[in-house]
């Protein structure tokens, strides 16, 4: 629309959740002579700059479009990665990531939790790569006290690579639940009260890499990375956390200034479960995209599967 020269404007970027800022703006408005210009923005995930830290890798990590976006690649001297530089206890994960295109036999890209030492908790997202044409699998496990063997594999029902998709862990007392878009693709139940030790009680970072893993990853071997592909390129970025942060030097937790959107919902990840929508959408993935499940595997497991494989509708 039109401007005056002879009136003074005031151009305010208001976040679109921040409905604080935007009460605020309008009460300040009111009491101001001026006309004012109210823009309704995006709100921005994290910053990489600000809350990651490289790794390994060197200049094989790329920090992009202001600390946005993040760019990790892998060649035949080395694969590279990062980690946030807070540690978390309890809390909902997200990134992007768009992941590695065309042949990428061999390649592993993970986003991950993980406390340190021999007996540390970890959730796990890894990627498969695979030859050209053939979908990505989703590798998840669960490590409680240095153990783990909790694997779930699935593969993907769209192609990873042509744009960034949302990968979510929610972590909470009660439940770990791994989300593709949204979409509840397991859960792991805490079932300490049947002897199942559960990821509680230790602080974890979130980590990030792309690595070389052609002894296992691809058709347990068989496939071997193509180098004549490298460099390997895996982007991330709205690297998003809405957690619990420990001060291990205070030795204290805070969950106060939490970052939300309009996925996040505040803090309703401290409690979240699965509604009948989100059964039926779990029921769904597991039934048609899974591909390997350890509650499954009698061979494996020939002295017994995991108490919990019982307790578990899915």
């Amino acid at each position: 629309f039109p401007l005056s020269k002879s009136t003074t404007y005031i151009l305010i970027c208001v976040p679109i959740s921040n409905t604080h800022s935007l009460r605020f703006s309008i009460m300040l408005l009111q009491q101001l002579s001026v006309l004012a210009l109210l823009l309704l923005c995006p709100v921005w995930a994290d910053n990489f700059y600000q809350d990651a830290t490289v790794t390994f890798g060197d200049h094989r990590t790329q920090i992009q479009d202001g600390g946005r976006l993040l760019a990790l690649s892998l060649d035949k001297i080395s694969g590279s990665g990062f980690q946030s530089k807070n540690a978390y206890l309890f809390g909902r994960f997200d990134m992007q990531l768009k992941l590695v295109p065309g042949n990428s036999a061999g390649t592993v890209t993970t986003f991950y939790l993980s406390s340190q030492g021999a007996g540390h908790d970890e959730i796990d997202f890894e990627f498969l790569g695979n030859s050209s044409g053939q979908p990505y699998t989703v590798h998840t496990n669960v490590y409680s006290q240095g153990k783990g063997n909790k694997e779930q594999q699935f593969r993907l029902w769209f192609d990873p690579t042509s744009s960034f998709h949302t990968y979510s862990i929610v972590w909470n007392s009660q439940r770990i639940i791994f989300l593709v878009d949204n979409i509840p693709i397991r859960v792991f139940n805490n079932h300490e009260a049947i002897g199942v030790a559960f990821p509680k009680n230790q602080a974890m970072r979130v980590y990030a890499s792309l690595w070389n893993a052609d002894e296992w990853a691809t058709q347990g071997g068989r496939v071997k990375t193509d180098w004549s592909m490298a460099p390997f390129t895996a982007s991330y970025r709205n690297f998003n956390t809405n957690a619990c942060v420990w001060s291990a030097a205070l030795s204290t937790l805070s969950c106060e200034g939490s970052k939300t959107d309009s996925v996040n919902n505040d803090q309703a990840w401290q409690t979240q479960e699965l509604n009948g929508n989100d059964r039926n959408r779990l029921r769904w993935v597991q039934q048609k995209y899974m591909i390997y499940n350890y509650c499954a595997d009698a061979k494996r497991f020939s002295q017994g599967l995991s108490p919990e494989c019982k307790r578990s509708r899915f």
